[in-house]
């Protein structure tokens, strides 16, 4: 039967292949997106890792979760340097990271931290951060760039760059009087770490304050990271920063917020999913349309079939086999373009969004789903079998007038 069903499909190859080009299109549209909301997805757990507590000046969670680690947004205002330090200082604190942001250089963010920050960070599942060449900063004038901002620029260790106040795309007040030098090059992580470049924070103050020696304490930072001696002590440590009398300061959970964030900006990769599973569906309504269509051609095929001896259930079967034929090779044509597709696109969407897409076999969830459109295709087929099941021999080989 799928012989005949091959031969049937080959003599009306023009139609089959319109059917088959729609099926994988919408096929190639549906993994895309499923590829591509999983890593946007990864990308956002994976931005922040092994920190406690996120503590900024009185703002929103999520806003201070995005400025903080995802660069997105301005600070409305600082966290003290005074209270940063009494904070840091108290027994059940392990470590702090401190975080300065408000330049930037060529449109990439400037991240002004201390030596903590190549110690403490973790990304993904736990992961520190590695160096492609040279290491991290250790003094005022020396600068550590990320994987973007390094490819993008075309950096190396050894040259000298200057920073810009402010976040805007263009900005007059350039830092011309202290270049920083590129000391290392940060291995893709495929966090906004890869867009961010990195000066010690006592040199982000130096460039602010006229006349400034090299080593300067700051008097605020954007916010600061916390690791805890004990995870335990956690909520008591985030209840006691949130009725901090000294100044108003927000404690978050990075973990919880981030869940909190993406049940946020997840229901516009939901809606695109839903979106890609119609466009599937019309792919295979139209196929279905299509084999309906020519049912009327084939009448007298049938009835010849039906004449050699080919019993009802038969061409009941060479129907639904031609269905089966043409969604499976949809759906592989479809998997190979959309993974074409995003093995082409992958580097631009990196760029311009960070998300690092990952390019691999079909996982288990999109083999099912793909085998989900391979049997949704046999069940299309069902209704132009099933009339073609119910059509009588007679009215095949019956002329018309």
């Amino acid at each position: 039967m799928l012989r005949l069903a091959l031969c049937s499909l080959r003599n009306r190859w023009t139609t089959a292949s319109l059917v088959v080009a729609t099926i994988a299109v919408s096929v190639a549209l549906l993994l895309t997106v499923q590829r591509v909301r999983h890593s946007a997805r990864d990308s956002f757990e994976s931005a922040l890792a092994g920190a406690d507590l996120l503590v900024g000046a009185r703002t929103g969670e999520v806003n201070l979760l995005l400025l903080a680690v995802f660069r997105i947004g301005d600070a409305t205002a600082n966290v003290s340097w005074d209270s940063y330090r009494r904070i840091d200082s108290h027994p059940d604190v392990a470590w702090t990271v401190p975080i300065s942001l408000g330049d930037t250089h060529r449109g990439f963010r400037v991240l002004g931290t201390s030596a903590a920050y190549f110690m403490h960070f973790r990304h993904g599942d736990g992961r520190t951060l590695r160096f492609e060449a040279g290491g991290p900063f250790r003094a005022a004038g020396e600068a550590v760039v990320g994987a973007e901002v390094a490819q993008s620029l075309g950096y190396h260790t050894g040259d000298a760059i200057t920073l810009a106040h402010g976040t805007g795309g263009v900005s007059f007040l350039q830092h011309e009087a202290h270049p920083q030098r590129i000391v290392g090059v940060l291995a893709r992580t495929g966090t906004p770490v890869d867009r961010t470049i990195h000066v010690d924070l006592d040199a982000i103050t130096a460039l602010h304050v006229a006349g400034a020696a090299p080593r300067t304490t700051p008097e605020s930072i954007t916010a600061f990271l916390i690791g805890m001696r004990s995870k335990a002590l956690t909520l008591t440590m985030q209840r006691a920063i949130n009725a901090y009398r000294a100044e108003p300061l927000t404690a978050i959970i990075p973990a919880v917020t981030l869940g909190t964030l993406w049940r946020l900006v997840g229901m516009a990769d939901r809606v695109l999913l839903i979106v890609s599973g119609f466009v599937v569906g019309a792919g295979l309504l139209g196929m279905m349309t299509v084999i309906l269509a020519g049912l009327n051609e084939r009448r007298r095929e049938m009835a010849l079939l039906r004449a050699i001896g080919a019993r009802p259930r038969e061409i009941f079967g060479l129907l639904v086999a031609e269905a089966g034929l043409l969604a499976g090779t949809g759906v592989l044509l479809g998997a190979a373009l959309g993974m074409g597709a995003l093995a082409v696109a992958r580097p631009m969407i990196t760029a311009r969004f960070g998300v690092d897409i990952a390019l691999h076999a079909p996982a288990s969830a999109e083999l099912r789903m793909l085998a989900a459109i391979v049997i949704a295709g046999l069940a299309t087929g069902l209704v132009p079998a099933a009339r073609a099941y119910f059509t009588s021999l007679g009215d095949g080989l019956q002329p018309r007038t």
